[in-house]
């Protein structure tokens, strides 16, 4: 057998083996097929925009807008998708126990009185392309968990499963989303929270969260992520009335507060209001609103809230209300400066009379750039990083810096600068040394000395101890070991 024949036979193997490959991908096995066979309905999910349940006189509909399941009739509101999805899983999971054949139904014309399938009470129907036939379901069988069914005109009716009842025989409240927001917390991007004391806004900037009013400062990331979780994950008690009528029943006329919650691209207000109106002004960008009302005169641990982006009033369990309590200092950072430590490239320690020690990064390690790169004590230098970026403030001194002397803050007796560095131009930054934050120390007063950022308009205390741990001379900064070698790299000691 010479080479071309051998060539053109493994040819002809691999197209067979492709052939029974793609046959047996797209054609389910004997034991799949018998399953299938004894599906109820055959549907393809991702073809599927709405759901139709009558009820007796009472009829429920529901549609997919935007990837999102709503509630169109008998009111219009957001729907638990869950019970959507759990409902088609059931439905692609239901089978037939038993057939009653067309023929059998019309040789006896009472069975299907008997089977409660002549006119039946509750329907479903799917919409979408590909859609199966109307279900109707009967009557409760003898044999325990199971009930009749038949398809839509067919007199054919099945013996199967009470899943699908107890999926669709509900209410329509039943149906819609107890969840007040589909926005999770690390979405939000911003936030403007109205309480008794006065509007605060923060704002999200490079992962980190400022407070923008009604001052420029660092906020505290897991206290605001605390306050918006309690929107985010906050649970509707009771739905109690569309917005649209007279709200001084429920304290929302004139409201106590109001958070609004600022996600990804948003186009709508989303705001929460302790009690009061909301007027809404252009057309963009405007978040989602929710307000908190009254205490129910009965339910004293819920209040009423209204939720602009669903256009419905609610109550939430009371403690949503905490956040009317929530004052700026309460969101501040008390770290006393943020480090990025991916930028830092230069540490720079300047003392007026005592010269300027600046520690350069190399690598892993650290040198002492201002003695001609010196090694530097690598472990100390992370360590004194490390205490920096954990070091809190024991007091906000001062909001606006209008008189720095009293600090002694005009002529600080140590300045710290954090810099990154780069070696030539690139489309982000410019060559060279880029400083992105600078701590300027002034007084000592007992046990703190006084501080003030220059990017930040206030001055702040932190501990003495802190001013006393870092080193002006520069040969503290040197590193002291004579071998930069691991005990396990030794082979050979003589």
């Amino acid at each position: 057998m010479n080479w071309r024949t051998t060539l053109v036979l493994a040819a002809i193997a691999l197209a067979v083996f492709a052939y029974f490959r793609f046959f047996e991908l797209k054609h389910p096995s004997t034991e799949e097929a018998k399953r299938q066979a004894q599906n109820v309905v055959k549907f393809d999910r991702t073809k599927i925009d709405g759901v139709i349940i009558q009820n007796g006189d009472e009829k429920i509909e529901i549609r997919r807008r935007d990837n999102k399941w709503r509630l169109e009739t008998p009111i219009k509101d957001q729907v638990d998708s869950s019970l959507i999805e759990n409902l088609f899983s059931d439905l692609e999971s239901w089978q037939k126990d038993a057939t009653i054949s067309a023929k059998e139904i019309d040789a006896d014309k009472s069975k299907l009185n008997e089977y409660g399938l002549n006119k039946p009470k509750l329907k479903l129907k799917l919409i979408g392309q590909d859609r199966p036939p109307e279900i109707l379901f009967g009557k409760d069988a003898a044999l325990e968990g199971k009930m009749y069914v038949r398809l839509g005109d067919s007199k054919e009716t099945f013996l199967a499963g009470q899943s699908i009842k107890k999926d669709i025989d509900k209410k329509p409240e039943e149906f819609r989303d107890r969840k007040l927001t589909d926005l999770n917390t690390a979405q939000v991007s911003r936030l403007v929270l109205k309480t008794p004391a006065g509007e605060m806004e923060l704002q999200k900037k490079s992962d980190h969260w400022d407070i923008m009013k009604p001052l420029r400062a660092r906020a505290n990331e897991q206290k605001v992520g605390d306050l918006i979780a309690q929107v985010t994950s906050a649970r509707i008690q009771q739905f109690v009335a569309d917005d649209r009528g007279d709200l001084n029943a429920y304290g929302l006329a004139q409201p106590r507060g109001s958070v609004t919650l600022f996600g990804p691209e948003e186009k709508k207000d989303q705001k929460v209001e302790i009690g009061g109106s909301i007027k809404v002004f252009g057309q963009e960008d405007k978040g989602q609103v929710l307000q908190i009302g009254a205490i129910p005169q009965k339910e004293k641990d819920q209040v009423y809230v209204r939720f602009a982006p669903r256009g419905f009033v609610y109550t939430l369990p009371k403690r949503i209300e905490e956040i009317l309590n929530t004052k700026p200092d309460d969101l501040r950072d008390h770290h006393l400066v943020r480090i990025d430590t991916n930028i830092l490239d230069r540490i720079a320690i300047d003392a007026p009379g005592k010269g300027k020690t600046v520690l350069a990064r190399n690598g892993d390690d650290w040198t002492i750039a201002s003695r001609k790169n010196t090694p530097a004590n690598s472990g100390q230098v992370r360590r004194f990083i490390d205490t920096l970026q954990n070091e809190q403030v024991t007091r906000f001194v001062e909001d606006v810096a209008s008189n720095l002397p009293k600090y002694g803050l005009d002529k600080p007796q140590l300045q710290l600068t954090f810099s990154s560095f780069a070696s030539e131009n690139t489309a982000e930054t410019r060559a060279g040394e880029q400083a992105f934050a600078t701590v300027a120390f002034g007084k000592v007063d007992g046990d703190n000395v006084y501080v003030r950022l220059a990017d930040e308009p206030f001055v702040v205390a932190v501990r003495r101890t802190l001013l006393d741990q870092i080193s002006t001379d520069p040969l503290q900064w040197q590193e002291i070991s004579i071998f930069k070698v691991k005990p396990e790299q030794i082979h050979r000691l003589s």
